[in-house]
C-alpha cells in the first residue's frame, strides 16, 4: 500500500460495506413473515378446532359420563358405575334390536355392494348418455335415508301399495310388506339396496382405471369374459371395495329414518325393525332414559370400531394393492 492510498483511507474513514446489513436482515423479516403467516393460519382454523371441541369432543366426553348415570334430563346426573352396561345383559329389547340391526346390515350392505358393483361395470361398457344414467342412479343416495322417500317406500309397500297392485295384475295376493313382522325387515333392506349410487360411481371411477392392456393381453391368450373378471377386474378392484365396504358397513349401522317412519317410531310390528338406533332413541327421548341411552350409543361405537378393526386385519388376505 502506498503512502498516498493510506493517506485517502485516513481521510475518508473506515470503508462500510451496505451488504452485510441487507443479508442480516433477510432472515429478520423472513421470520417475521413466516410467524404472520402461522398467526394467520391458526385464525382461520380457530373456528374448526372451536366446533371440534364444543360440537364433537365436548359431546362425546358427556355422552361418555352420562353411559355411567342414571340421568333423566329433569333431576341431575347420579354416578351408577356399570349399572347401565349390566342392565343391558337382562333388556330382551336390546338383544331384539341389535338381530335386527346385524341382520339388516350384513344382508343389505353384500346385495347393495354387489348390485352397484354389476350396474357399474354394465355403465363402464361405454354406454352413450353415460352422465345421464350415472346422475339418475346415483339419485337414490341422496334421497334415500330422506323422510319423504321413506313415507313413499311406506306406501308403495303398504297393503293397498303399488306393489300389490302389480301382483294382483297376475292374480298373486301380496302381504302388507312393511306391516308383516315377517316381510317388513325385508322391505327396509330393500330401501337400504336401492341407494346403490354413491358405490356405484366410486366403482365406476376404479373400473376406469384399470389399464386396457391388461384386457387386449387376456383376449389374445383366450381368456373368457368371467375369467377376465375373476382374473383381473376384480383383484384390481378390491381397494374400491375395502373403501365401499367400510363406509357402506358404517352407514348401515347408523340407519334411523327408514325404521322410524315405516314403523311411526315403534319398530313394529312385533319389533320386527327395531333398528339398534330406532331403540336408542325410544329410551333417550322417549323414556328420558339418558344414561341408558348414552350407554347404548357407546356400545354401537365399541361394535362399529371393532368391525372396521376386524377389515383393516382381513384386508391384507383378500385387498390387492398395485404396489405389493
Amino acid at each position: 500500500m502506498s503512502a498516498t492510498d493510506a493517506a485517502e483511507r485516513s481521510a475518508t474513514g473506515p470503508a462500510t460495506t451496505p451488504e452485510p446489513a441487507t443479508s442480516a436482515g433477510t432472515p429478520r423479516r423472513r421470520r417475521g413473515r413466516v410467524a404472520e403467516d402461522r398467526r394467520a393460519a391458526w385464525l382461520f382454523l380457530l373456528p374448526w378446532f372451536l366446533g371440534l371441541a364444543f360440537i364433537t369432543v365436548g359431546p362425546i366426553l358427556g355422552s361418555l359420563y352420562l353411559s355411567f348415570t342414571d340421568y333423566s334430563l329433569l333431576t341431575a346426573p347420579e354416578w351408577t358405575g356399570l349399572d347401565n352396561y349390566r342392565r343391558m345383559l337382562g333388556d330382551p329389547r336390546f338383544f331384539t334390536s341389535l338381530r335386527v340391526t346385524f341382520t339388516y346390515v350384513f344382508v343389505s350392505v353384500p346385495l347393495q355392494l354387489a348390485f352397484a358393483l354389476l350396474l357399474a361395470i354394465v355403465l363402464n361398457r361405454g354406454v352413450r348418455g353415460l352422465p345421464i344414467y350415472r346422475s339418475i342412479y346415483y339419485l337414490p343416495s341422496l334421497l334415500g335415508s330422506s323422510v319423504a322417500i321413506a313415507i313413499l317406500w311406506r306406501r308403495v309397500f303398504g297393503a293397498e301399495g303399488l306393489v300389490n297392485a302389480v301382483l294382483a295384475l297376475v292374480g298373486i295376493q301380496g302381504p302388507g310388506w312393511v306391516s308383516h313382522p315377517d316381510w317388513a325387515l325385508s322391505s327396509l333392506i330393500v330401501l337400504n339396496v336401492w341407494t346403490f349410487g354413491s358405490p356405484m360411481v366410486i366403482f365406476l371411477a376404479g373400473l376406469r382405471q384399470i389399464p386396457g392392456m391388461y384386457y387386449e393381453a387376456a383376449q389374445v391368450d383366450g381368456a373368457s369374459t368371467w375369467q377376465q373378471f375373476r382374473r383381473i377386474t376384480l383383484p384390481l378392484l378390491t381397494p374400491i371395495i375395502f373403501f365401499n365396504l367400510v363406509l357402506q358397513l358404517i352407514n348401515a349401522f347408523q340407519s334411523f329414518t327408514q325404521a322410524f317412519i315405516v314403523s311411526g317410531g315403534t319398530g313394529g310390528p312385533a319389533d320386527s325393525t327395531l333398528f339398534y338406533t330406532l331403540y336408542l332413541y325410544q329410551r333417550g327421548f322417549g323414556a328420558f332414559d339418558m344414561g341408558y341411552a348414552s350407554a347404548l350409543a357407546w356400545v354401537l361405537l365399541m361394535i362399529v370400531a371393532a368391525l372396521t378393526a376386524i377389515n383393516f386385519l382381513a384386508s391384507k388376505y383378500w385387498v390387492f394393492y398395485g404396489d405389493e
